[in-house]
Parts: C-alpha cells; structure tokens; sequence
C-alpha cells in the first residue's frame, strides 16, 4: 500500500477556534493543527499526537473560514495563530496559510515549542509576525522528563529568532513539584534577558483540562494528583522574570 502524499497546500488539524484570546495580541483565529514529536506530561491536545488522526484540509479552506472573522479580528488588534500540536510539523502548510492572511492583512503567530526549529524555513519565518515560543525547562534532563526530547535546539531556535530581530514571547507552564524550581526558573530568565526580540513572557498555570483525553485514549496521565499552583507561587515566579525588566503576563 503506498504512503499517502499530501498535496501543495495540504494538511491536517485538529480543531480551530475563532476568538481565542490567549494565543497572541488581540483576539485570534486560532488553527490547531495534528502532529507532535513532543509528548509532553500535561498535554492537554493528546489527541494530537498523531497528524493523521487530524481532520485533512487545505490552506485554502481554512483561509476561507478565517475571511469570515478578519475584520473583527484587525478591529481587535488580533489575528491567526497556528498552535498545535506542533505546527512546525507540518510547516509547508502552515506557510500557505500564513502567506494568504498575509494578503488580507492579518497579524500571524506561530506557537511552538521550538523542537523542530532548526528546520524552519526562512519562507516561514518571513510571513510569521510573532513566535509564541514554549520554553518547558531550563534544565536539559528536566525537559526530556517533561518532553521525551532534548531541549537545546528549543534554545538554539531561541536564539536564531534573536539574531534576526523576530518578536517573540516566551511561554512557562508552571507545574508545582516539576517546573516550579525557582534557581532553575531564575536561569531560564537570565537567558530570555539576553533575547533582543524577547517581548514578554507569559507564565502559564498548570490545568488538568487534558486530563479526561489521556483517560479516553488509555494514557498514564502522571499528573493526577497535581494540583494548579497557588497565587503566591505564580508571583513569586513572575517576579524572577520582572526584576530582570521583563514584561511578564
């Protein structure tokens, strides 16, 4: 049997949204597209593992949907953004539908773990606005717990989008008793300090909104006894990123 072949403009997703309003400024078309090399331990898109168990589409269907929303979403100052999943897993795809929100004049937003950054084409990068860019942990061995891979080309990509002037923000999930080492977390900011087109960072609150997913699928879901963090940790956190004059959401 051969292997099916995806078509110029093709690709998979899994769901879309359209007014998200946290994956970028503004309110966005959010695409999230299937696909991960990454199996991270709070993934709350399980489903989405898999780029084929996703729903096969074309840019131009999607643009099609997206048209509908456009002046509502330049009303709000916001645009598209592709999530996933990893959208760099299939980013021929998400250049097609970022070059024609492009010619309607919609701010994109790539949000990514990075992974796969070495592989980023500069076609990508020239029709993508901003990087929402998911840093799990700054320690190697911690990250490949979290992931199952290494994190240093997460950190290279990092630094690539710094060089060439590319406006990003830096996303942290805070897991208590996982993430939540404050040294480790004061090393990931002296690094995001040193990030010229670092914009803001965003530190993220651990949920078990996956959690009935991983159940439905037949997962080890490894967080079940975690719980969010409390108010003083989140500030405590958001405080090590601020005293380094850091934008922090």
């Amino acid at each position: 049997m051969m292997k099916e072949q995806l078509q110029p403009g093709e690709g998979y997703i899994h769901s879309v949204e359209t007014a998200g309003a946290v994956d970028g400024p503004g309110l966005r078309f959010v695409v999230f597209v299937s696909g991960c090399p990454l199996r991270c331990l709070y993934c709350h898109n399980p489903d989405s593992r898999n780029m084929k168990d996703g729903k096969k589409t074309t840019a131009k269907e999607i643009i099609s949907e997206i048209a509908k929303y456009s002046d509502f979403l330049m009303r709000t100052g916001g645009g598209v953004t592709v999530s996933g999943g990893e959208p760099l897993f299939q980013q021929d795809f998400v250049t097609e539908i970022f070059k024609e929100c492009k010619k309607i004049g919609l701010h994109t937003a790539l949000d990514t773990s990075g992974y796969l950054g070495k592989q980023v084409k500069a076609e990508l990068l020239d029709v993508t606005d901003l990087v929402l860019l998911d840093i799990k942990s700054f320690d190697s061995m911690l990250y490949k717990q979290i992931t199952g891979l290494t994190l240093q080309p997460t950190l290279d990509f990092a630094e690539r989008l710094s060089i060439m002037g590319k406006p990003m923000w830096i996303r942290y999930v805070l897991v208590p008793n996982l993430t939540d080492d404050l040294a480790l977390i004061d090393k990931l900011a002296d690094f995001v300090s040193k990030l010229k087109s670092a914009e803001r960072v965003e530190v993220l609150p651990f949920h078990k909104m996956g959690e009935q997913k991983w159940e439905a699928l037949n997962l080890d879901y490894k967080l079940h006894d975690t719980q969010p963090p409390s108010q003083e940790l989140i500030d405590r956190v958001k405080r090590i990123f601020t005293d380094r004059d850091l934008i922090v959401s």
